[in-house]
């Protein structure tokens, strides 16, 4: 899978993807990250990407031309499963469903939104959806680039070590998750300062060790996060 990112702070992914289950997955030639400098695709000598908005107020907006421009030069004829997403605090939440989704296309365009916003013909004309991470205002979308990559890699076959893990994390609809939130983990030392480890899961009896999984899910999920009880925009689609 290729992820492209089309920003104007190119040198903020150095650290991000530098790390990590993603970093290897570069190395094994599993997915693939391209960063684009949104700057490149300007013709003044400043390398204008901004400029007022109609109609007064504060702040500055992105302006339609380069991000055109760049989108069209990275994918000159566009071709099935590859999909543009604009990065801003305006779109649908972004939850594992959609992750999910995004992990089944070939080639994804990230577009990090930046100032006040970006003009509104980019999501109406060009982005196939609006994606924000959270109900909150970020400076940009780079931080939120870097977790849609992140939440999206990591369910491509062969990057995490272990196939099947994806598949019992938090809100998945597979395994003991079913949406909810994951199992209490404990580990070595089964005494920690006197408070113990549940003697179900040194049992060796996985029966037993799933069924307490499970029910341990339940109930972290309705103390900490009781929306997940029914269904929701965070369990899926």
């Amino acid at each position: 899978m290729i992820f492209h990112v089309l920003t104007i702070f190119p040198e903020f992914f150095e650290g991000p993807f530098a790390h990590g289950v993603v970093k290897r997955a570069q190395d094994a030639g599993r997915l693939e990250i391209r960063i684009h400098n949104l700057r490149d695709y300007t013709f003044d000598r400043h390398r204008t990407v901004d400029d007022r908005p109609f109609g007064g107020g504060e702040g500055m907006v992105l302006k339609p031309e380069p991000i055109f421009l760049a989108v069209e030069s990275i994918w000159p004829e566009r071709a099935a499963g590859q999909k543009v997403i604009l990065l801003s605090a305006q779109g649908r939440l972004f939850h594992q469903g959609a992750a999910n989704r995004l992990s089944q296309e070939a080639e994804l365009l990230l577009i990090c939104g930046r100032y006040e916003g970006v003009d509104e013909r980019v999501a109406e004309r060009l982005a196939d959806e609006e994606l924000s991470i959270g109900n909150y205002v970020l400076s940009g979308g780079e931080l939120a680039a870097a977790v849609v990559i992140d939440a999206t890699a990591r369910l491509l076959p062969g990057v995490l070590g272990n196939e099947s893990s994806a598949a019992f994390e938090s809100f998945q609809q597979t395994g003991h998750s079913e949406g909810l939130l994951d199992c209490p983990h404990w580990t070595r030392p089964a005494d920690f300062r006197g408070w113990k480890a549940p003697e179900v899961l040194l049992s060796g009896n996985h029966e037993e060790i799933r069924r307490f999984r499970k029910e341990s899910a339940i109930e972290k999920t309705a103390r900490l996060r009781r929306d997940l009880m029914k269904e929701g925009p965070e369990s899926g689609e």
